[in-house]
């Protein structure tokens, strides 16, 4: 929109040049309606809703400093009748109003799970949390390394009274002068002990 068509010489604004008449300085719709194709095609649709006449006497019963929004309100529910001559804008209040509702829906159950979660209990993620100490005792009270060494360190011990032999050492001694002194010892009551291998080839 321009206020130039009526006062520049410029040429006709974009309702004069469609009513096909001389633009005139006190034009009320001159600073509102340019002379190209936008202006022209905006106040065809004004005129065919509201009419010339009934535009420009509104205009004039608005004060200045309001007409603006006067002008800008007119074309768009004249745009909006002529595209679709049975609701006009209605349709697009109702729209609108839909999107609302649909909108305020959406918030209600948004905040209503936000509430929910909200009253949950939030898990302990802290290392040091209960369970993590719980799992921790639990652990180090059945495997305690100074268990795991005694366990693993007690060996059988042999009788006194039995003295192991090694395979080279009966290989070399006399195994029957052997079973001859184990015989003397638990038969005739003899304490000493088994004779070692170099006294059994001094007996011999």
């Amino acid at each position: 929109m321009s206020n130039n068509n009526n006062n520049g010489g410029v040429g006709p604004c974009g309702a004069c040049k469609f009513l096909r008449r001389k633009c005139v300085k006190s034009c009320v719709f001159a600073p509102y309606f340019d002379s190209n194709q936008v202006g022209t095609t905006h106040f065809a649709a004004v005129h065919k809703v509201f009419g010339a006449s009934n535009a420009s006497k509104l205009l004039l019963r608005v004060p200045p400093h309001r007409r603006l929004d006067t002008v800008v309100s007119l074309c768009y529910e004249a745009l909006s009748r002529v595209r679709d001559p049975v609701y006009g804008c209605v349709a697009d209040i109702f729209n609108l109003q839909q999107q609302v509702v649909n909108m305020q829906a959406e918030l209600a159950y948004i905040r209503s799970r936000i509430s929910m979660l909200q009253c949950l209990p939030q898990p302990d993620l802290s290392p040091y949390s209960p369970k993590l100490m719980s799992s921790s005792s639990v652990f180090s009270a059945n495997f305690e390394p100074a268990t795991i060494e005694q366990t693993s360190l007690v060996v059988p011990r042999c009788p006194n009274n039995y003295t192991l032999t090694t395979s080279q050492e009966l290989e070399d001694c006399d195994l029957e002068l052997l079973a001859q002194e184990f015989l003397a010892q638990y038969v005739h009551g003899v304490k000493d002990s088994p004779p070692s291998c170099g006294a059994v080839e001094q007996s011999e």
